[in-house]
């Protein structure tokens, strides 16, 4: 096989054992109970509801997406390495780079189709819309679509566990995502009462945006898990990712502004000419808040949900560089992760 091939072969085989994983099930049977339940949990604002709801879902998904990142990335490299099962295929005509991108692509793929599954529930939920108020009317089409998806869903899952032994997991996500795509265009087509409306009348774009830049961001994170995988086990793993997904989404915190206050105090110094030379304690500082701030993912910039709250377009002057950056730190975190796998002893 060439390397196309090889990568292929690789990554599908990946991408399938992921969504077989029960946790995959377990983290997204977890991710749409609580992104349903943000509903009641959004009217205790005394505020705006809806927007209450649209942070909490969002967040759902996001921290859904680091905890599948960490687990399927365990399962797919972490596990296969302390198993031994991975000489099989290092030990043929596989070089170790191929393997540890094809495991990314699989991982990326098994996340993506979750990720898909609990944006398609957020989204049929952000359709009904929040209930301020007791007079508040219920959205009939989303309900009666959402439930007969997901009542389709099992049931067709049940059937194919059953009698051809499918896995349970995979057929949910198989079936599932069809059909809730299903419910959520037939759902657009009605207003609350069933009374037809044009599908731009209730489509939030802009929605979809945030999610494909959470998307990259949740990619991200699974480069990270897949890097750290090559040494270490599940737990190190988990720990790593959403240490870094936390610190990430808090860099401009952390790092971002005592960078800016170590060098507006530098630039005020230098106007009165006491500014020092360029190897005192405060230039180093301001040395390695560079290149801290430079290393570390920020992944407030796959974070659009204040946009959307403040109903602020999302130009495409923002999007390009945002994305050319996650695909440049996914790139740099593999090329990391292929060092590290290429002297791990696998025998």
């Amino acid at each position: 096989m060439n390397f196309l091939e090889q990568l292929w072969a690789i990554a599908r085989n990946t991408a399938i054992e992921c969504v077989r994983q029960p946790v995959a099930l377990a983290v997204m049977v977890a991710g749409t109970l609580l992104i349903v339940l943000s509903i009641p949990f959004s009217g205790f604002t005394l505020m705006d509801d809806q927007r209450m709801f649209v942070d909490i879902a969002l967040s759902t998904i996001f921290v859904c997406g680091t905890l599948l990142a960490g687990f399927l990335a365990t399962n797919a490299l972490s596990r296969e390495i302390d198993n031994r099962t991975v000489l099989t295929v290092v030990s043929k005509p596989v070089s170790r780079p191929v393997f540890v991108w094809g495991k990314f692509l699989g991982v990326a793929a098994a996340l993506s189709a979750c990720t898909l599954f609990l944006s398609l529930v957020f989204m049929l939920v952000e359709m009904h819309g929040t209930m301020p108020t007791a007079a508040t009317g219920y959205h009939y089409p989303v309900l009666t679509m959402g439930l007969l998806a997901v009542a389709a869903t099992f049931a067709a899952a049940i059937w194919c566990n059953y009698f051809y032994s499918w896995s349970f997991p995979a057929a949910i996500l198989g079936f599932g995502i069809p059909l809730l795509a299903i419910a959520y265009v037939l759902s657009l087509l009605f207003a609350k009462d069933w009374t037809p409306v044009l599908p731009s009348e209730q489509f939030k774009g802009s929605i979809w945006v945030a999610i494909a830049m959470m998307w990259l961001g949740l990619c991200v994170l699974a480069s990270i898990a897949v890097a750290v995988s090559t040494r270490f086990g599940q737990v190190v793993t988990l720990g790593v990712t959403f240490g870094a997904f936390v610190i990430g989404l808090m860099s401009d915190w952390l790092i971002a502004r005592p960078l800016r206050d170590v060098g507006g105090m530098l630039d005020r110094l230098g106007q009165d000419g006491s500014a020092g030379s360029a190897f005192d304690a405060n230039h180093a500082q301001l040395a390695l808040l560079k290149v801290a701030y430079a290393i570390t993912p920020n992944f407030q910039v796959f974070w659009l949900s204040d946009a959307i709250q403040q109903k602020r377009d999302i130009p495409v002057a923002y999007l390009v560089p945002s994305v050319a950056y996650g695909a440049a730190m996914i790139v740099a975190v593999m090329c990391i992760a292929v060092t590290l796998f290429q002297r791990r002893e696998v025998g």
